[in-house]
């Protein structure tokens, strides 16, 4: 005689739950943008994949979400995708699409500074923000490289 299975190993997750931004406003959640955005030193005419020291693959967020607006300080909107969870690269390629073929001197701001969020104002957008000048070249926390290369 079988025994059905239990509802527990019936359902099987492939990994943490994923949210559309308007569930989450409906549901009055808080987001958390991740701190890893901050201090890229990224150039956002250069492709992100010249990014050191930060894994892009890291989500956006928390909680995991399937798409956001992203609001550049002059009013346009670019969307970030992923159905398993917006990650700092897809945020990071959605900025750069449209500004990859811009040239140095035609971007009066060229560094991300980093994203904000806030729920007042616009609850399914992320404002990003844009710096004149990127840290320091010798700024890098490169100490992890150093000691595994021993």
């Amino acid at each position: 005689m079988t025994t059905p299975a239990s509802p527990d190993k019936t359902k099987k997750k492939d990994g943490p739950q994923v949210f559309s931004i308007a569930d989450l406003e409906k549901d009055g959640k808080d987001i958390q943008i991740s701190k890893d955005t901050l201090g890229l030193n990224w150039k956002i005419n250069s492709s992100p994949g010249t990014i050191d020291g930060v894994d892009l693959k890291k989500p956006l967020c928390t909680p995991l979400i399937k798409k956001i607006d992203l609001v550049f300080p002059t009013g346009i909107e670019v969307t970030a995708r992923n159905l398993k969870g917006v990650t700092i690269r897809d945020a990071l390629d959605a900025i750069h699409k449209p500004l990859k073929k811009k040239a140095d001197d035609e971007l009066d701001e060229p560094y991300l500074k980093g994203f904000e969020w806030d729920k007042e104002d616009a609850f399914t957008k992320f404002r990003i923000h844009f710096q004149k000048e990127g840290a320091p070249a010798g700024a890098k926390k490169s100490k992890k490289k150093d000691k595994n290369e021993e």
